[in-house]
């Protein structure tokens, strides 16, 4: 893993929620996403090094208003970069981590991902990311 390449904030109104992360970052997200397979809506933030996600679900069976039902808004997820998810993957399987996609999937920003189930993270979602090139 290279680095935190973002954290995952869950939002029921993204529109709302964009416009009060543009007055505390002071900046304008430098992308908005619908992820069709994961039936939701990003916008992403930068500022310094460091990303933000915004994710609104965009179904109401969907994985984010599930989870803001239980958890409320709040973090989701913190997503790390890696070179080989693939290679990752599999050394995290070894490693005795639950994952839970048998293959990387498309996600926003141009990468694959995938996660691991919180429950063997310490209750933290943990997203890995590859960018696509």
């Amino acid at each position: 893993m290279t680095h935190v390449e973002h954290i995952g904030i869950a939002v029921k109104d993204l529109s709302s929620s964009v416009s009060l992360f543009e007055k505390l970052l002071n900046v304008e997200p430098y992308k908005t996403e619908v992820v069709e397979n994961q039936n939701v809506t990003t916008a992403f933030f930068k500022t310094g090094e460091t990303k933000i996600e915004l994710l609104q679900g965009s179904s109401p069976d969907n994985i984010i208003q599930k989870f803001i039902e239980t958890k409320g808004e709040g973090l989701h997820h913190i997503a790390f970069e890696v070179e080989d998810i693939h290679a990752q993957m599999k050394r995290l399987k070894q490693e005795g981590f639950i994952i839970l996609t048998d293959k990387p999937q498309k996600g926003a920003d141009n990468k694959l991902i995938c996660f691991i189930n919180p429950k063997t993270a310490n209750g933290v979602l943990i997203e890995l990311c590859q960018t696509i090139k």
